[in-house]
């Protein structure tokens, strides 16, 4: 019993930790993207690349890494808590429901991040809300004090859950297709050229995993396919979430509202793909970092 309590605890650490170095990797990108989805006055005009080389010089190399702290305590119990439903999730699936193959991943998969997105959204508000700012024009002290400032400005407890609809129909195809992606490559991947991909897992020889190159390729198409499917919503939840803070948020209450005013105004391309091709680059190298080191995390925590 003892081991058992412990694999729901290895099991969460592995995720956390998967979480946490995937988006450290990619943390500068991600600043970069919430300033151009939303469109920050500072940097409008610029593309990603300038905007990458624009932001050290006005607010210091640190200034890349605006909002990582929030990020990172959202981050550990959000990879934790993703990972770990997961699994419980394809299990249930697989045993009450009967339903194996490739389709319980995709229903584990999107179940698992929806869970996820619910449990730690008031965190993903407040780095919003703080990456989003610029030096000398600080609304927000810090994290404590941004969660206060929502709380009493925006309507208590609701004014956290700003955007959770566009959240969650966007992550459902996203995990979905991510851990879908992911694990039918991975096993067809190990079925059909083994002695090519894969090798023995270090703590039980029995298990065979992928080679870590071949992981890091795998997590990457997850990454690029989810990412494609779901990018408009995206962009959609960043502009409820900084509602308060946009000069046109009462254009942005609801999600088809928002929808339909980025594709007016913007259209398409410089609308609801905005940004998408940072994502590409940014979301590439994360997923694959986050599978990867979830992989290598379940040896080392012998999950396997």
């Amino acid at each position: 019993a003892a081991r058992r309590d412990f694999y729901w605890l290895r099991s969460f650490i592995a995720g956390g930790v998967a979480g946490c170095c995937a988006k450290t990797t990619t943390a500068p990108l991600d600043r970069v993207k919430i300033l151009l989805q939303a469109h920050n006055h500072h940097y409008k005009h610029l593309g990603v690349f300038s905007t990458l080389c624009a932001v050290p010089k006005k607010e210091g190399y640190l200034g890349l890494y605006k909002g990582n702290g929030a990020m990172m305590i959202r981050i550990f119990p959000y990879g934790a808590i993703q990972f770990m439903a997961f699994d419980q999730y394809k299990k249930v699936i697989k045993k009450q429901l009967g339903i194996s193959g490739h389709v319980h991943r995709l229903m584990a998969g999107s179940m698992a991040g929806i869970t996820a997105v619910i449990c730690t959204y008031p965190l993903d508000m407040v780095r919003v809300r703080l990456a989003f700012q610029v030096k000398g024009e600080h609304k927000y002290m810090g994290i404590i004090h941004a969660f206060k400032m929502i709380y009493t400005k925006e309507g208590g407890f609701s004014g956290f859950y700003r955007g959770l609809m566009p959240t969650v129909v966007g992550m459902a195809p996203y995990a979905g297709f991510s851990f879908f992606t992911f694990g039918t490559l991975k096993s067809i991947g190990l079925a059909q050229a083994p002695n090519l991909l894969g090798r023995p897992s270090l703590d039980n020889p029995e298990v065979l995993v992928l080679k870590t190159h071949v992981n890091l390729l795998c997590g990457g198409i997850a990454g690029a396919i989810a990412q494609t499917i779901s990018y408009p919503l995206d962009v959609t939840r960043r502009r409820m979430q900084l509602g308060a803070v946009l000069p046109d948020s009462e254009k942005c209450l609801t999600m088809v509202q928002t929808l339909k005013y980025v594709y007016q105004q913007h259209g398409v391309r410089r609308g609801l793909y905005r940004g998408l091709s940072l994502n590409y680059i940014r979301c590439i190298p994360s997923q694959a970092v986050a599978f990867t080191t979830y992989e290598l995390m379940k040896q080392f925590l012998h999950l396997n």
